[in-house]
């Protein structure tokens, strides 16, 4: 679903503009992320960081078609993000991790664990514990020579924007995730060690999809998120991979702080 005019796919790209940086989160899943910056007037020549969330092909699809626009901006990836990425599946394995070609490229700044660009912008990993893991993990692998072993997204990080725009009353700490493979509970957890408080603003999939019916633990799971969620004074926004139907349990229980986002949908003005 996404705005009338605009592409959407099974893909994620956010461009976030501060006073002193216009950065893009993920870049899409294919060059189709580049015809929807067009409409939104983003010129892509003025970004100059781009941070990849893990490393899955729907996060990095446009990356090579960007580095093409603009050789300038550096490209933050996970040093595990170009690893082997599988998903294994009624007996079937399906390549998704990113295009080796990425790796190559010569603007490309590879992170472990906490990176700060400046006061504005910082990023972190490392999220190891598994409270209400997502379920949908287990069919996600990761390839070791010949043997597949389960992906433990330590390749998966997290933007933190330091927004205090006084002009439009956006202030404070804007988190945001790709899919939460590693549980946005765990993420908030480190979240709250590492900046001592909870974010303001949460911009994040769940990992909650599913195609086929929901276990009754699957269910279960999704509604004691969505209650410890709303103990948050925190507004979260969702989408991509969280599914609309995890989605609409848990805006029962969450409300107002919960919103879906669409493709092209703007979430803060300047």
């Amino acid at each position: 679903m996404g705005e009338q005019g605009v592409y959407a796919e099974h893909g994620l790209c956010i461009y976030a503009k501060t006073k002193n940086h216009q950065i893009l989160v993920d870049t899409g899943a294919s060059e189709k992320t580049w015809e929807n910056a067009k409409k939104h007037n983003v010129d892509l020549s003025t970004i100059d960081s781009v941070f990849l969330s893990h490393g899955h092909y729907d996060h990095s699809g446009g990356i090579l078609s960007f580095a093409e626009y603009n050789p300038n901006a550096k490209i933050y990836i996970h040093a595990c993000g170009g690893d082997d990425y599988y998903n294994i599946k009624d007996g079937k394995e399906k390549y998704i991790g990113i295009d080796k070609r990425i790796l190559d490229l010569p603007q490309v700044v590879f992170l472990k664990n906490e990176f700060r660009l400046d006061r504005e912008i910082s990023v972190f990993s490392g999220v190891t514990a598994r409270r209400k893991w997502p379920k949908s993990n287990l069919t996600l692998k990761r390839k070791v020579e010949d043997n597949y072993v389960q992906d433990s997204f330590e390749h998966e990080q997290y933007i933190v924007l330091e927004l205090n725009n006084k002009g439009d009353g956006i202030r404070g700490k804007v988190l945001i995730s790709g899919c939460a493979h590693n549980g946005i509970l765990n993420i908030l957890d480190f979240f709250k060690v590492r900046y001592g408080h909870e974010p303001d603003i949460v911009i994040s999939g769940f990992h909650m999809m599913k195609r086929t019916e929901y276990e009754k633990e699957e269910i279960a799971l999704i509604q004691d998120v969505a209650e410890e969620l709303k103990g948050y004074n925190t507004l979260f926004y969702t989408g991509h991979c969280t599914g609309m139907e995890a989605f609409k349990r848990m805006k029962n229980i969450m409300g107002e702080n919960l919103v879906y986002m669409h493709s092209g949908d703007i979430l803060l003005n300047e």
